[in-house]
């Protein structure tokens, strides 16, 4: 499952949507979902969710909640705002809690990479993909990245604020085959098995 967190339909969504392309060609089933149009409120930390096992707020969200349920990998794609992830990411991110009020292992295992868009080249995605491996770390995901000399945390782009300057993006694409190859061979190979 893709998650695009950009509110507008430039190059986060392209590159997102390039990402499960390429997984696509591998034989793995995607499902897109974007925040673009969307309303996904910010968590209240109400506690409602622990109590009743949903969250007391009824928006967009309650379509995020199945597909991450289900999915087996997660890929979570963010502009860079500011030096860091969206707002509408990290909402979802802490929206989940009352998924973790359902059931506490809900990303347990799963696999997890990220991908940050930023207008400039070092303009805070390796601590938009950190908070990213953050959160999977937190919820019992195993983050993945693309290895050493151009992937070590995961895809990252330079768009120079331009959906021409993402697609022009040579090292950003290098980065992101590496990391959908990884990503991809750790999901078709990756058994877990719970301790005795």
């Amino acid at each position: 499952m893709g998650i695009c967190s950009s509110p507008r339909k430039q190059s986060t969504d392209y590159v997102l949507n390039e990402a499960l392309k390429m997984l696509e060609e591998r034989g793995f089933e995607t499902e897109f979902f974007g925040v673009r149009g969307k309303t996904i409120d910010p968590c209240l930390h109400c506690d409602y969710c622990m109590r009743n096992g949903e969250c007391i707020r009824k928006d967009d969200m309650y379509e995020v909640y199945p597909l991450m349920t289900e999915a087996d990998g997660l890929i979570m794609a963010t502009p860079i705002y500011n030096g860091g992830l969206s707002a509408q990411l990290k909402a979802i991110m802490d929206r989940t809690r009352a998924l973790g009020a359902v059931d506490y292992n809900f990303m347990r295992n799963k696999v997890g990479m990220a991908i940050a868009v930023g207008g400039d080249r070092a303009g805070g995605q390796e601590l938009a993909i950190q908070q990213i491996f953050t959160y999977y770390i937190l919820t019992g995901a195993i983050p993945i990245g693309g290895g050493a000399f151009g992937a070590n945390l995961g895809a990252n782009f330079w768009s120079q604020d331009t959906l021409e300057g993402v697609k022009e993006d040579e090292e950003g694409f290098r980065s992101l085959r590496k990391t959908v190859r990884k990503f991809g061979n750790f999901l078709k190979n990756f058994e877990y098995k719970e301790e005795e």
